[in-house]
């Protein structure tokens, strides 16, 4: 569940299409990439997925999609688009939810996440692989093993197009990358080129990275950098044994992003050969923030930390330079844990707006995501999908910011994850960490990095906003939360 901002680039001359036509040949086909543990937290409760996919015997929190919602497959599909989804899916396969049953034409996924390697035999090495439905060996020759997820998911992917266009048909390509969600691996090679760049240490960087987003224009200089928190060690303060452990851990992370960022110039470079780059919408995003779980120190175990029998999380220090400038982490609602950018290409349909690179700061949020895929596929979003009355479309289309052609009203934002909470209108954030936590005020216009609190000083604002939040909890089931003890789930 992400907030987060449109970085709009313009990879070749621009051409503007007819809103009216409707042909398959010149609807768009849709790539919508998520990476897993680089900022962006779920909106569930009316999906009734809720916490993980264990169930928590609630009906905001039964652990799988539920039968009152549909997915953009579903939708697009209907209308004639040929669906795919490859990567991980974690909406409820061990409960019988799957992309086939749920839209999808063809699909190679795993069930949750973890995996990265077709022979991993450390943390998640037991995890299955299923072909369009049905369990397939890890290492069937189709899949030309030894393989890198990142890398297998984006060929099967292509392959998957290449089917669409020869029926004739504009696809929706759904890319779920396991990347760069812990255990951290990645191929030696791509660790190595990174090896020694973060000798520097996380108070350094973070101070570099807060100055060059100011440079770049992505954050207000009136934003206070998040101080480093107590828990988190200076970096001289620790022993040059300490600070190659780190730098190490750091690498493979990086790593990680680095084979994500490669794959996703192989679909450009690809669609482009093909014809189909002006015409093909992608969007890039996170599911969260920069992961601080395992603690301060993280994890670093294995013979050879990276590879496929090891067991690595980079812990608390580094999620906190990874969430620069912002406060907390994944998991909770505080900027840390909720905010990032998201990055669109459509060079048939996107106006300059001002020239490349170009930031859009208007507040919208992840339910934005199908409501856009449908607007610019020209489809309906249904009242009811075979026999079954489906809950009604709360996201709206972000095809006016992409385009500059329309309004974009603003609305009231909502949060709740794992019991934290949060709402966003008008310029300004209610923030609470647990059920029973203090709730906080910010003007987030002005102190976008939460360091100002102006709770006490506002009890109005505070007791009207979060009567505001308790309401929409009620509508989509996040509250009551359920008091059973959680179970151990799947990442």
């Amino acid at each position: 569940m992400k907030t987060f901002k449109f970085l709009i680039r313009l990879l070749s001359v621009l051409t503007l299409i007819s809103a009216v036509a409707v042909a398959d040949s010149t609807r768009p086909n849709i790539v919508l990439i998520m990476v897993d543990d680089m900022g962006f937290s779920l909106y569930p409760h009316e999906t009734g997925i809720g916490w993980m996919t264990t169930d928590q015997g609630a009906p905001g929190y039964r652990g799988r999609l539920n039968d009152e919602c549909v997915t953009i497959a579903e939708v697009l599909g209907d209308a004639g688009y040929f669906t795919i989804m490859t990567g991980k899916w974690h909406v409820g396969f061990t409960h019988g939810v799957t992309p086939v049953r749920r839209g999808f034409d063809r699909s190679l996924n795993l069930p949750a996440g973890g995996l990265h390697f077709s022979d991993q035999t450390g943390s998640k090495g037991d995890t299955k692989l299923f072909l369009n439905g049905s369990e397939v060996s890890r290492n069937d020759p189709q899949f030309a093993p030894p393989w890198y997820g990142t890398d297998l998911w984006t060929e099967q992917g292509l392959k998957f197009t290449s089917e669409a266009e020869a029926a004739g048909k504009p696809f929706f390509w759904y890319l779920g990358h396991v990347a760069p969600h812990f255990p951290c691996m990645a191929p030696e090679e791509s660790i190595e080129r990174y090896r020694g760049h973060y000798l520097q240490g996380w108070d350094r960087l973070r101070e570099d990275r807060y100055a060059r987003q100011i440079k770049m224009g992505l954050i207000d200089p009136a934003w206070q950098l998040e101080p480093r928190p107590e828990e988190i060690p200076a970096w001289n303060s620790l022993s040059r044994d300490d600070q190659a452990r780190y730098d190490d851990m750091m690498a493979i992370y990086a790593a990680m992003i680095d084979e994500v960022d490669r794959n996703i110039g192989k679909i450009v470079d690809e669609l482009r050969a093909r014809s189909l780059l002006d015409n093909t919408l992608i969007l890039f995003l996170s599911d969260n923030g920069g992961n601080a779980e395992s603690g301060v120190s993280g994890r670093y175990k294995g013979e050879h930390p990276g590879d496929q029998h090891s067991d690595v999380f980079i812990g608390r220090c580094w999620a906190h330079l990874n969430n620069t400038p912002f406060r907390k982490y994944k998991h909770y609602n505080h900027e840390g844990g909720i905010a990032s950018p998201l990055i669109a290409h459509w060079p048939a349909a996107i106006t300059s707006r001002g020239g490349p690179d170009k930031w859009i700061r208007t507040p919208t949020h992840v339910i934005d995501i199908m409501a856009t895929c449908i607007d610019v596929a020209e489809c309906t979003y249904p009242r009811e999908r075979k026999g079954r009355r489906i809950k009604s479309l709360r996201g709206q289309s972000l095809q006016p910011l992409l385009t500059g052609k329309g309004n974009f009203p603003q609305r009231p934002l909502f949060w709740e994850h794992e019991g934290n909470a949060a709402l966003r209108v008008d310029g300004h954030k209610l923030v609470r960490q647990g059920v029973n936590g203090r709730w906080e005020l910010f003007d987030v216009e002005a102190d976008r990095t939460e360091q100002h609190d102006l709770a006490a000083g506002k009890p109005a604002m505070v007791s009207a906003l979060s009567a505001e939040w308790a309401k929409w909890a009620r509508d989509v089931n996040a509250i009551p939360k359920p008091k059973k003890k959680r179970s151990k789930s799947v990442n």
